[in-house]
């Protein structure tokens, strides 16, 4: 980084945070999909885009919107999350959340799951959230 004024070196090294993430165990056996949910915030000053979702806890993970079509709800996986500087996505019940898919072994309340989340210029960035039966 020799020659490299300090504030790129810091801009390029800034990435979003997962704040206040959860994933909510719904009752039953064993649950095939959790839902997850926080805050997405991007401290950065450049624009950051959210291109995909993994976790080793679950055979797919992925970014889903709800909407609401003729007074249907309908959820559909999103390809990208823009976050432009300083903005912050909300991810809730009934809007924008995570989709984990087919749990790699029984969860239980209180477990921390380890998502990670890949941008759109290639790098990333990973946040553990709890699994918990209620909303904190």
């Amino acid at each position: 980084m020799l020659g490299t004024p300090v504030s790129q070196a810091l801009a390029a090294e800034c990435v979003p945070v997962l704040k206040d993430g959860w994933a909510r165990l719904p009752p039953g056996p064993q649950p095939m999909m959790l839902a997850g949910f926080g805050r997405l915030e991007n401290p950065c000053k450049t624009p950051a885009s959210v291109v995909a979702v993994s976790s080793a806890a679950f055979m797919h993970a992925s970014l889903h919107g709800t909407t609401q079509e003729g007074g249907v709800s309908r959820m559909r996986e999103i390809d990208a999350l823009p976050l432009a500087p300083g903005a912050t996505a909300t991810l809730a019940p009934g809007g924008l959340h995570l989709m984990l898919m087919h749990p790699s072994a029984p969860l239980k309340e209180g477990e921390q799951i380890a998502v990670g989340f890949t941008l759109a210029d290639g790098r990333a960035f990973t946040a553990e959230i709890p699994v918990r039966k209620t909303a904190p």
